[in-house]
């Protein structure tokens, strides 16, 4: 009896594996999530509604290769397999046994997961949702929403950075070195630089750079660097974002004050006000990342740099879609303690080279951002 227990078991691990037969993967008929699930449970599964599920399978339609063969996966299965990853972050477990979805091995998952990525990170696709303002209008519309709810005037954005856990590169591979992937918290990451709305919408993403870079590197190396200098060389010096002590004080992104001030005056409540503004950023990490579970710190990338970067790009695009579409957030329990990958070490270290470079030279761009901070705070920030 027993052994008539295993070999039923064994068959059905065959059968989840995806077994061969006669060179052809035999079909497991999944059943139609579409039908089958109410809205509510779509979304905690796919993270999308199913009217913007179908309408991103539509839109990825000429960026997927179609199948050609009876057996090939549909467009259809290899988007849904791909949302149902970025969700979870789980292969096997989740995917494999899921009745919804006719892909059962690993390998087959990984592809979905790279064709769909590499599907979002298309210029076409990834620029129509990815997309710092370059005129006016959309200046002021940004200005006006993080005035409206936080009364900070000239907010454009927020800009912070987070950590995304990678599988280790290889300790050989040049182009990508395993040491320079460990991040403060001694673990390996790829190092996001997210810049957000006041709605948490995402106005830019960079992922390219290893966990152990710092902050004001990525953005010294930034688009929007040079965009943000470029407007305010034009005399145009009422737009900026908001940055912790990690970022360099500028006219174009003010930072707080030390924490060496007079209660009561306009410097702290311009901090305070800095603070509950910059609290976007936060709270935009954490909605992407509690949408897209494979983003966490213990679901781990097991991809190359590369690979990763796009998966991340891939979820920003989706976590606009949720954001323009008013997609209600996922209603599901956490199986781990959440990390949200926020590296806030070294801004007080950040603080001292500057104050040290103060003291070899004067910085203009920095003493103009010193003078355009207190002007904010003794003009806007004073308590009633």
């Amino acid at each position: 009896m027993d052994e008539l227990v295993q070999i039923l078991e064994i068959e059905h691990l065959e059968n989840l594996e995806g077994q061969v037969e006669h060179g052809r993967r035999l079909r497991r008929n999944p059943r139609n999530p579409f039908a089958e699930l109410n809205e509510r449970q779509f979304i905690n599964m796919f993270r999308l509604t199913k009217q913007l599920t179908q309408y991103l399978i539509n839109i990825l339609q000429p960026f997927l290769t179609p199948p050609l063969r009876a057996t090939d996966l549909s467009i259809q299965t290899k988007v849904l397999t791909a949302l149902r990853f970025f969700a979870s972050g789980s292969y096997r477990l989740d995917i494999g046994t899921n009745k919804y979805l006719d892909v059962s091995q690993q390998p087959s998952v990984s592809r979905c997961v790279n064709e769909v990525a590499s599907a979002l990170n298309d210029p076409q696709i990834f620029n129509g949702y990815i997309k710092f303002p370059n005129n006016f209008e959309d200046l002021n519309r940004l200005r006006q929403g993080f005035y409206d709810k936080h009364g900070f005037p000239g907010v454009i954005g927020c800009i912070d950075c987070t950590h995304v856990a990678i599988f280790p590169p290889k300790s050989d591979d040049p182009s990508y070195p395993e040491h320079l992937y460990v991040n403060r918290k001694n673990y390996h990451s790829v190092k996001v630089q997210l810049i957000c709305d006041s709605n948490l919408k995402i106005l830019n993403v960079n992922a390219k750079f290893p966990g152990s870079t710092h902050d004001s590197y990525i953005w010294s190396r930034s688009n929007v660097q040079t965009f943000m200098q470029d407007l305010h060389s034009h005399d145009h010096k009422d737009y900026f974002l908001l940055g912790d002590s990690g970022y360099p004080l500028r006219t174009w992104i003010l930072t707080p004050f030390s924490e060496n001030v007079q209660p009561n005056s306009p410097e702290q409540n311009f901090n305070e006000i800095h603070k509950n503004t910059r609290v976007k950023i936060e709270c935009c990490n954490g909605v992407l990342k509690m949408r897209f579970r494979c983003l966490l710190k213990h679901r781990v990338l097991h991809y190359t740099p590369p690979v990763c970067c796009k998966i991340i790009n891939a979820c920003a695009v989706l976590h606009n879609l949720c954001i323009e579409h008013n997609v209600p957030e996922p209603n599901e329990p956490l199986d781990a303690e959440v990390d949200f990958g926020v590296d806030d070490n070294g801004i007080e270290e950040n603080e001292e080279i500057q104050n040290q470079n103060i003291c070899r030279r004067i910085n203009p761009d920095l003493a103009d951002g010193k003078r355009k901070r207190l002007e904010i705070a003794r003009r806007f920030m004073r308590r009633p």
